[in-house]
């Protein structure tokens, strides 16, 4: 190895700090990955206590006052609620593999697991971080002050009784909480003796979850009609859904394409949405793949797959003020109607009469209240089951519309929730107003350890895989000089304000200024750092600059004529060779 290869020192200036280290090689995410944690945990709890005081003060009257929980089947919102970790709701048929994708996930076994392949999962388990193995019966958990699940005693004892946390020591779990569901079967029996409205308990573990997996197995696409019923109940929440085509190693490549393309069709005609939901394909289980013919697009399936799963906290203030405004708009399309209805009743004289004519004019009372209060259609109430619900109350008894509880709920989503999304990261941010909203974490980085196993997919397991200080100079395919220092240097990067992962050209070229460099240095230091040759930087390329600036600056080094192949990164190295090879 030439002395350009060797470990870097430290390079003080006013715009960065370049760290000593770097010739091991680690890969390794560096010490500000729990900072970052913290950093994303605040700023949700900040945004989570913003919002449960504006819920208590406009938004929680207006529903007691129009009954909000009576008409939606959905109860009034708790404290514990908005401080929530995110949660994955996991829906399937029986067999399609829930329980083990949820090991797989966990890197173990959890309390209270049942896997075979008849129906084994036949209650609803919600799996937890706990410093003990146990499991928590569903009355106890229904109770639990810290966790939101106190509306689930609508649901019965029966219910209850088929209700059940696991609580276990986790990473995964310190991040999300994950929620199996029995495995459904068709035919009339099961949804009659399960003693309480599967449905309904699905409708509300979806409302409160950040992310709806549904699954499926490669051999049995066949979709019951309780499980149309339970995609039937997840209308409206179709940004949260992804769904997971299970065990398609078990088929061959032509089989394959058949059966994706019969589960598209099959879900076009269950989901009523006209978009296409995302559909991962692969074996999601810690056994190695049957066959490997379709392996690299597994692989792909399955790094998506996680990348979805591992940024649920970095976007749990989003989705948190998401959900409150969708129940803002449908609250306040609530209070009209209610208004509506109880003004239209006489006050002496023909009530009943006048409440079923109203009843079974439903859909032009609500074409007539969508004009007159310039209200959007899709916040508007499913009207068959409206109507069942009108059925059973009294107008006579209902609220008149209140002026000022609607220009409250109108402030709040005017003007206290755009306040808080400002306190979010955006584009319009400058590096510094970003820095000061990220905290000191990479706002890259995945906040929950999701697995990542190449021996599966037919490869050899890399050593980053087992050892957390990296590859060895031995291995000269995945060995890079720079890597400890291209860890700690991702903030000084973060801290120049890349766009979509790169430097401008302008505020890379002012980074290389501000070294003091001559001109002449820094223009065939800009030759040896943009591998690819677009005038931008990405993190790499500008891990190779800062390398060569401290090289010229602290060690007096000439510029070399080409990168040593052990500092060129890995993820230029193919571009690198082609290059040599086409003589440029």
């Amino acid at each position: 190895m030439t002395d350009w290869a060797t470990e870097p020192t430290t390079y003080n200036s006013d715009f960065t700090t370049y760290p000593s280290g770097g010739g091991g090689g680690g890969g390794g995410v560096g010490g500000a990955g729990s900072d970052g944690a913290d950093d994303i945990a605040n700023r949700t709890a900040n945004i989570a206590a913003h919002l449960k005081k504006l819920y208590r003060k406009s938004v929680l009257p207006v529903e007691k006052k129009y009954r909000y929980d009576y008409f939606y089947d959905s109860p009034l919102l708790t404290d514990v609620e908005f401080d929530s970790k995110p949660q994955v709701l996991l829906v399937g048929q029986y067999s399609v593999g829930k329980t083990s994708f949820i090991r797989y996930l966990l890197g173990r076994d959890f309390p209270g697991q049942r896997v075979g392949p008849e129906p084994t999962t036949d209650r609803f388990t919600v799996l937890i971080n706990g410093p003990e193995e146990r499991t928590i019966p569903g009355n106890a958990l229904s109770v639990h002050p810290d966790l939101p699940f106190r509306g689930l005693e609508r649901f019965g004892v029966s219910f209850l009784s088929r209700f059940e946390g696991s609580q276990l020591p986790s990473s995964v779990l310190r991040s999300v909480t994950l929620i199996d569901t029995p495995g459904i079967l068709s035919g009339e029996k099961q949804r009659t003796n399960r003693g309480y409205d599967f449905t309904k308990v699905v409708a509300w573990f979806a409302e409160r979850a950040d992310l709806i997996i549904l699954l499926f197995d490669a051999h049995k696409l066949d979709i019951s009609d309780e499980l149309k019923g339970a995609i039937d109940v997840l209308k409206g929440h179709e940004d949260k859904i992804r769904c997971i085509l299970n065990k398609a190693d078990q088929i061959d490549r032509q089989q394959l394409m058949r059966v994706y393309g019969a589960l598209l069709w099959s879900l076009g005609k269950t989901m009523t949405s006209p978009e296409v939901c995302r559909v991962y394909v692969g074996s999601f289980w810690q056994e190695p793949l049957q066959n490997l013919d379709n392996a690299e697009l597994f692989e792909r399936e399955e790094k998506d797959l996680m990348k979805d799963l591992a940024i649920l906290p970095r976007q749990s203030a989003v989705r948190k003020i998401n959900e409150l405004v969708k129940r803002i708009r449908k609250v306040k399309t609530l209070a009209h109607i209610i208004g509506y209805l109880k003004g239209q009743m006489p006050s002496l004289m023909g009530k009943e009469k006048k409440q079923q004519k109203l009843i079974n004019d439903l859909p032009n009372v609500f074409r007539t209240i969508l004009k007159q209060y310039n209200l959007a259609p899709g916040d508007f109430p499913d009207i068959n089951m409206f109507s069942e619900k009108l059925k059973e109350v009294k107008f006579a008894e209902f609220s008149t519309l209140s002026k000022k509880s609607m220009e409250e709920l109108d402030h709040a989503l005017n003007v206290e929730i755009p306040k808080l999304m400002e306190q979010l990261p955006s584009e319009r941010d400058s590096p510094e107003t970003l820095r000061a909203k990220m905290g000191s974490g990479n706002p890259n980085s995945s906040n929950v350890p999701v697995p990542t196993m190449n021996a599966k997919f037919g490869k050899k397991a890399d050593a980053i895989d087992n050892n957390p200080f990296g590859y060895s100079e031995e291995d000269q395919d995945h060995y890079w000089a720079l890597q400890d220092s291209a860890d700690r240097l991702l903030a000084s990067f973060e801290a120049q304000g890349p766009e979509g992962g790169f430097l401008s050209t302008k505020k890379a070229r002012d980074v290389l200024v501000k070294t003091g460099l001559e001109k002449d240095q820094l223009r065939q230091i800009w030759n040896l750092s943009d591998i690819d040759r677009d005038g931008l930087f990405d993190h790499d390329e500008y891990v190779v600059a800062m390398f060569l600036c401290d090289a010229v600056i602290q060690k007096g080094r000439p510029i070399p004529a080409e990168l040593p192949a052990s500092v060129v990164p890995p993820s230029k190295r193919e571009l690198m060779a082609a290059r040599k090879a086409g003589g440029f």
